[in-house]
């Protein structure tokens, strides 16, 4: 199969939503970004999987590393095989099939994609594995929090930080109009971003993981309000949390304030990436503004989503704003507030 179907039919399978946005981005970026996260949802279905033991997952994620770090691709295939039966799920098993190809087609790149890209990945599994051995498995009953608050924010950054720091990098290698750029402000503002986002599934989260032995709340902090992790399996728990979970929302609103300062240094003529950076972050303010009004984030029962209908009509809005900073800044601003009153 050639690349355009691996970065076409087979990304499109793997996550619509994500091939949708691929489509936005310059066309300069879509090679190395689309493959990039074709390898992203490889790792991530070889950690998640259910087919496999955690200590298999921890030892096909170490092989799928170590492809990146020395260039071993045969190994790969041995991933592939352990992980494709028929009862997995049929787009994330072609992914695995085809991952060979994708290591192909990253050596057609620019030595400087393929540098990016492969430190992108092994960040990203970093983040994996610190998932698959600082908690236990979803069937042994016992459920682990993170220590510190240092220890959440590093892993916000393995697992989404990063990303803003590739982003970053990947668009100043190829976009000409980002030369008055400052690196350093820049990539500081793309790790906030994405910490952000990944602060916003912890918290839209939250009942969901409790239930298969992690917390991302971290130990100290709950000890401080007289909880233990266990304890917010209880949803009466709520309004012993709520400090916390109100404390977190503010450090994630006080990321989205870097993630939006980054969307803003955008060039208005780059409509393409202002509405690829855009649209996470205010799809994020709605989902935090939704958290912020729920009744109980303990109760599994309570599902925080934003109906589609409520997205696209965000989409077309930003559109129709993306050229003026005054604009899209008066929109951002109209959804902050929203997060801010719900708390």
């Amino acid at each position: 199969m050639k690349a355009h179907d691996l970065l076409g039919t087979t990304l499109r399978r793997v996550s619509r939503s994500f091939y949708l946005t691929l489509k936005v981005l310059p066309r300069d970026v879509r090679r190395p970004i689309g493959l990039a996260y074709l390898f992203a949802r490889a790792a991530d279905t070889i950690a998640d999987t259910a087919l496999i033991s955690r200590a298999d997952r921890l030892k096909y994620l170490e092989l799928f590393r170590e492809a990146f770090r020395d260039g071993e691709v045969g190994r790969v295939r041995e991933v592939s095989e352990a992980l494709t039966a028929p009862n997995g799920n049929a787009a994330e098993r072609e992914l695995l099939t085809r991952v060979e190809e994708a290591f192909a087609l990253l050596q057609t790149l620019e030595p400087a994609d393929q540098s990016m890209i492969r430190r992108l990945i092994l960040t990203l599994t970093e983040g994996m594995v610190m998932d698959l051995t600082t908690f236990p498995g979803e069937d042994e009953g016992r459920l682990v929090a993170l220590e510190a608050r240092a220890d959440l924010d590093r892993y916000t950054y393995y697992v989404a930080g990063c990303v803003g720091e590739f982003w970053t990098d990947i668009h100043l290698a190829h976009r000409p109009s980002l030369v008055r750029w400052d690196r350093g402000v820049m990539v500081r503002r793309g790790v906030r971003f994405g910490k952000g986002l990944q602060m916003t599934n912890v918290l839209r989260d939250l009942s969901k993981d409790l239930r298969i032995g992690r917390c991302y709340l971290p130990r100290q902090d709950l000890e401080e309000l007289g909880l233990h992790p266990a304890d917010l399996l209880d949803p009466t728990a709520t309004t012993k949390v709520k400090p916390l979970l109100r404390d977190l929302l503010g450090v994630t609103l006080d990321h989205y304030r870097e993630g939006w300062a980054y969307t803003l240094a955008v060039p208005r003529r780059e409509v393409r990436m202002r509405l690829a950076c855009a649209w996470p972050l205010l799809i994020g303010l709605k989902t935090l503004a939704l958290i912020g009004q729920s009744p109980n984030l303990l109760d599994p029962s309570v599902i925080i989503k934003i109906p589609r209908r409520a997205v696209y009509a965000l989409m077309v809005r930003s559109c129709a704003s993306s050229g003026s900073n005054t604009l899209l800044d008066l929109y951002y601003r109209l959804l902050r507030r929203s997060v801010l009153v719900s708390v």
